[in-house]
């Protein structure tokens, strides 16, 4: 019993350790989003003072110099319409090539592993030829974008957890007279259920903090968060730090409150894949 006690005790301890490291960045963002921007630097590590202390002033600053409002819109249509495009069809294809035994299938299926394991720096710039060529550079053409490049992870995840269900269940609803598009919404898309949750989360951490894509396909024209914060740094390498931090924490918070509020569906989604065989 003691030795029990000792170890949660120590995995705890441990566990404590690794939240505050991982945690800390944070709030020295969060902290120096209150100070202006010539003590940023100087006293990186202190608590804002009565000297250093500058309200909200950054978050205005940062708002305007940005065109936040208008970055966080397009970040938000980029990431829910991809998201939601990736679990559609790549549920779809996992339950088809996994149902459908065939070389082709299983071709397709290594395919898609495959892609996992291929650098984005291998391909961006061929990428970025064809999506000109295909007028794919903007808000909705980047969607399809999303698609290649999520399906893969996507589709692995699904393919693993559509094994798992009962081929019994399906043949039941064909001979109820159901479509295999019918099958798929009505008895397979619903047990996919905790499986969607947790691509869906996975991808949406990805597709909002994402960088390099948007700004290889849709640059300037149409900016995401990540894009409109770069636009703070001036001539000469000049950075309002001030501003910056505050964007930072406004960038952080909607993506920190989505995971918390969704994190128990991975665990679920994870276990859920893990116990069935």
């Amino acid at each position: 019993m003691k030795g029990s006690k000792l170890k949660d005790g120590l995995i705890f301890f441990m566990l404590a350790i690794m939240s505050i490291l991982f945690l800390t960045p944070i709030f020295i963002v969060f902290m120096n989003s209150f100070k202006g921007k010539f003590y940023i630097s100087d006293t990186p590590f202190m608590l804002p003072n009565s000297k250093t202390f500058v309200g909200i002033s950054n978050y205005s600053s940062g708002i305007s110099k940005t065109g936040f409002l208008n970055a966080f819109g397009w970040s938000v249509f980029i990431t829910v319409s991809s998201v939601l495009v990736i679990i559609l069809f790549t549920s779809m294809t996992a339950w088809y090539i996994t149902r459908r035994k065939s070389k082709f299938t299983s071709g397709l299926y290594y395919l898609f592993a495959f892609s996992m394991i291929v650098p984005f720096q291998m391909v961006m710039f061929t990428m970025v030829k064809v999506a000109n060529i295909l007028h794919l550079d903007n808000p909705f053409g980047i969607i399809v974008i999303y698609l290649g490049f999520g399906a893969g992870l996507s589709v692995f995840m699904f393919s693993g957890f559509v094994k798992a269900i009962p081929y019994e269940i399906e043949e039941a609803s064909v001979i109820d007279g159901c479509n295999p598009l019918q099958t798929f919404f009505r008895v397979v898309a619903p047990i996919l259920k905790p499986t969607a949750v947790t691509v869906g989360i996975l991808n949406t951490m990805w597709i909002w903090n994402d960088y390099l894509l948007p700004y290889l396909l849709i640059g300037s024209d149409y900016k995401t968060i990540p894009i409109a914060v770069q636009y703070l740094q001036g001539g000469y390498g000049s950075i309002d730090m001030g501003a910056m931090m505050a964007v930072l924490v406004l960038a952080i918070i909607p993506i920190i409150i989505f995971y918390l509020v969704c994190q128990k569906y991975i665990i679920e989604g994870v276990v859920a894949g893990a116990v069935k065989v």
